[in-house]
């Protein structure tokens, strides 16, 4: 199995790189092996140090409690117990102290090895694997997906849940536990997503739920529609360019089946809301994290502009902290690429709480996000694999866009010709974005090599393009490493023009539409301070090659649907960026795929 368990957690190592370790079920003590670092170096410690055997647990790791070491790498054993743990157990230092009163040594400084002395506790006193890892949990506080095996109850793995997402895959003689799908595909696609609360228990012939009380729970599978081949590059460099070059396809498929231009309708079955509840609704939050929220901030503008109802933007860690003003009137949207961002999912349970409507825009089927929603729609960007997020963004800003025609005609606030007109430009958007993928593609590689000394840079957008230019600074800062900040154009006199000089490249997000002569006001100034000023402009324009130093041209569209295609060359850019001054793109430091923590 250590050959299954290391394919398997090679396909998660998006969610946590700094360490990976396994343990085999071995016939008198767990056969531990880890590694700090990336997982060449698991690799190499088990080709060195085989661990034969059937049954066993891995884990790549994202630190959270303990800095990389080999010590604080999953799994850790008590006993004979091993357990891997993604999460935090909140009152970990409490437990800790408790545990050492009572003669227990520890090895590492994570909060996870906690768990795996709590349940070595409870098989001492005689209890079976499920039951003691149930009896364990009862003292913890906090987030938790674990795996756990004993030695003295051999072909047994013990699973439980509880706010951090778990999947098991059944197979015939044999059964999969994972963090996520990737990790399953090569084997089955036949799943049972885990609720919070519950405990799996799998052996070669079956799986079995129960609920922590020990209360049995039938839960039918589900069928997954990806492939293996979906995961793997498909002959790009890396993973990121892949998903740069599959957006038009993402966006298609999200868009696809959704809308009648004929019939000038939209059609989202997954939101379940009535004219009548429409109506009701007086105010929307949107909360989301990261390139999440980027999306969330055009969004607001479009439901504004086509649903006419009052949207906030909130970063979900923030507004769960804040005693937000929510009530029956008040619909929630959650944004999330993986379903399961830790914060964004407090933050709409919370919502939920006080009465809130909610509706999700998640990518991975069955989420938990997902789950918990009153209505969820799906974006069908496939898996993304890369860290910072491409495809993902954009087809959430096309299900934004189906959202918020779909309630400005419920409200009619749209007729049936401007719907159309809407729908007719949407319809167009994958092949402009493919466009401007070909044709940007190469003149982005350009710009990267002549700004590649460049310790600094400022981006600036106004109005859909402001948020544009927050995700460009994003994506340069994630995966290059170069320090970059974003900024609506008109703050700039109220400081940031400070920092303009003759080696401070300025990113400016200047296309035709409602706000072009204010940001081109904007350009002007920061040339005027000697700006090396990049521009993303209009096909067309012909004042703007006047004033740039560099510029790149995307095609003329509504301003609704430009940051579709505006984001397409700063996402280029930065790649381009990272890859020249040889960064790890797909993986960049200290970052993690899914954020299942606070």
């Amino acid at each position: 199995i250590s050959q299954l368990l290391f394919e398997g957690i090679r396909n998660l190592e998006y969610r946590g790189y700094d360490s990976a370790g396994v343990a085999i079920e071995g016939a008198t003590s767990p056969q531990v092996v880890r590694a700090r670092g990336k997982l060449a170096a698991l690799e190499e410690r088990l080709k060195t140090a085989p661990a034969p055997g059937t049954v066993g647990i891995g884990h790549t790791r994202w630190a959270t409690h303990g800095k990389p070491s080999d010590e604080n790498a999953h799994p850790h054993t008590a006993g004979g117990v091993s357990v891997v743990h993604n999460g935090i157990i909140e009152n970990h230092l409490a437990l800790r102290e408790a545990l050492e009163a009572q003669g227990r040594v520890f090895e590492s400084e994570t909060d996870t090895e906690i768990l795996a002395h709590l349940v070595d506790i409870e098989v001492q006193a005689g209890q079976g694997l499920a039951e003691a890892v149930r009896g364990a949990l009862t003292q913890v506080e906090g987030a938790y997906a674990l795996a756990c095996i004993a030695t003295d109850q051999p072909g047994v793995v013990v699973a439980a849940k509880l706010a951090s997402p778990m999947v098991v895959g059944l197979g015939e003689g044999e059964q999969f536990l994972a963090s996520d799908i990737p990790a399953l595909l090569a084997h089955t696609r036949e799943v049972i997503f885990m609720e919070d609360g519950e405990l799996a228990v799998l052996t070669r012939q079956g799986v079995t739920l129960q609920t922590l009380a020990g209360d049995p729970v039938q839960r039918p599978p589900k069928t997954v529609p990806w492939t293996v081949q979906e995961a793997e590059k498909g002959g790009y460099e890396h993973f990121m360019i892949k998903e740069i070059h599959e957006q038009p396809r993402a966006v298609t498929d999200t868009l696809a089946g959704r809308f009648s231009l004929e019939r000038a309708a939209v059609f989202l079955d997954e939101v379940t809301i009535t004219p009548a509840q429409a109506r009701a609704i007086r105010r929307i939050y949107v909360l989301a994290c990261g390139t999440s929220w980027h999306a969330g901030l055009v969004g607001r503008l479009l439901i504004e502009r086509f649903a006419r109802i009052p949207t906030e933007v909130d970063l979900a860690h923030e507004f769960r902290y804040r005693d937000p003003i929510v009530d029956e009137q008040t619909l929630v949207l959650g944004i999330s690429q993986s379903g399961e961002t830790a914060d964004t999912l407090a933050s709409l349970k919370e919502a939920k709480r006080r009465g809130a409507r909610v509706v999700s825009i998640v990518n991975v089927m069955d989420a938990s996000i997902a789950r918990m929603s009153d209505d969820v729609v799906y974006t069908h960007a496939g898996i993304e694999i890369g860290v910072a997020s491409t495809k993902a963004f954009t087809a959430q800003l096309a299900a934004l866009t189906l959202l918020a025609l779909h309630l400005g005609r419920q409200l009619e606030h749209l007729d049936e010709a401007a719907t159309r007109a809407q729908l007719t430009s949407l319809s167009a958007l994958p092949t402009l974005m493919q466009g401007v993928i070909d044709a940007t593609n190469e003149q982005t590689r350009e710009l990267a090599k002549k700004y590649l000394k460049a310790k600094n840079f400022l981006f600036l957008g106004r109005g859909m393009n402001f948020p544009i230019a927050l995700e460009g600074a994003l994506k340069l800062k994630e995966i290059s490493y170069v320090h970059a900040e974003g900024y609506a154009a008109g703050e700039m006199k109220h400081g940031p023009i400070a920092l303009i000089d003759e080696h401070m490249p300025v990113v400016v997000v200047a296309t035709q539409g409602s706000h072009y002569d204010k940001i081109m006001g904007n350009l002007q100034e920061a040339k005027a301070r000697d700006g090396r000023i990049i521009a993303i402009g209009t096909a067309g324009d012909d004042r703007i090659a006047e004033l740039a130093d560099d510029v790149v041209l995307v095609p003329d569209v509504d301003n609704a649907y430009q940051p579709l295609l505006t984001v397409l060359p700063l996402q280029l850019f930065a790649y381009h960026m990272a890859r020249l001054l040889g960064t790890d793109v797909d993986q960049p430091r200290n970052l993690a795929k899914s954020v299942t923590v606070e």
